[in-house]
C-alpha cells in the first residue's frame, strides 16, 4: 500500500464492515462510519507503523478493490514468530471474484518472508462466510474468544490460528488442462 492508496483502502473498509457486518453489529455503529474519518485515522496508523504492518491492496484499473494488512501478533501471551491477518477485505461488489484468495495467498507469502511460523487472526462469531473463508484458507478455531463491546451490545468474537507450512503456496491459479 502506498499513501495515496489510503482513501482507496478505507471506502473498501468502511463499505466492507457496513455489508458484511449488518445484522452483526449495532445499526448505528455502522451507519456512523465514514471513509473520511477511516482516512484519518488510517494515515497515522500508517505513518507509526515504521514498516511493522504490512499493507497490501488489490487494484483493478487503478481501484482499489481489497486490502490485507499483516503483522506481529497483537496477543500478550504470543511468540515473536507469531504473526496476525490484521485485517482483508474485498469490496463488496467484488466478493466471490478471487480478490480475497488472492489478498491471502500474498499474505501467506509476506508471513513466510517475515518468518513468522503462525499467523492467527480474529472474526466475528456470527460471520459465516468469513468463517468458511478462512477455514478453507486452513485457519481453524483454537479456542479463544472475546467480547467487543459496540455500544452498550456484546459481539462475540473467535480467534483462528494456522501455522505457515512450506513450501510458499503458488501465486498464480494452475493452468487449466486443454
Amino acid at each position: 500500500m502506498r499513501e495515496e492508496d489510503i482513501h482507496g483502502v478505507s471506502t473498501v473498509r468502511v463499505k466492507g464492515w457496513q455489508a458484511a457486518y449488518a445484522g452483526m453489529v449495532p445499526q448505528d455503529h455502522l451507519d456512523a462510519l465514514t471513509v473520511t474519518e477511516d482516512a484519518r485515522r488510517r494515515r497515522e496508523m500508517f505513518e507509526r507503523a515504521g514498516g511493522m504492518v504490512l499493507n497490501l491492496v488489490a487494484e483493478e484499473n487503478g481501484t482499489v478493490v481489497g486490502w490485507a494488512a499483516l503483522g506481529p501478533s497483537r496477543e500478550d501471551d504470543r511468540r515473536p514468530q507469531d504473526g496476525e491477518l490484521l485485517a482483508l477485505y474485498a469490496a463488496p461488489d467484488r466478493l466471490g471474484t478471487g480478490i480475497g484468495k488472492a489478498l491471502m495467498r500474498q499474505t501467506l507469502v509476506a508471513a513466510q518472508e517475515r518468518s513468522f511460523h503462525r499467523l492467527i487472526l480474529w472474526v466475528l462469531a456470527a460471520n459465516t462466510r468469513a468463517r468458511r473463508f478462512y477455514e478453507h484458507a486452513g485457519f481453524q478455531p483454537d479456542g479463544a474468544s472475546t467480547d467487543w463491546p459496540v455500544n452498550g451490545v456484546v459481539v462475540p468474537e473467535v480467534r483462528y490460528g494456522k501455522d505457515v507450512a512450506q513450501p510458499n503456496p503458488p501465486l498464480s491459479p494452475r493452468p487449466i488442462a486443454d
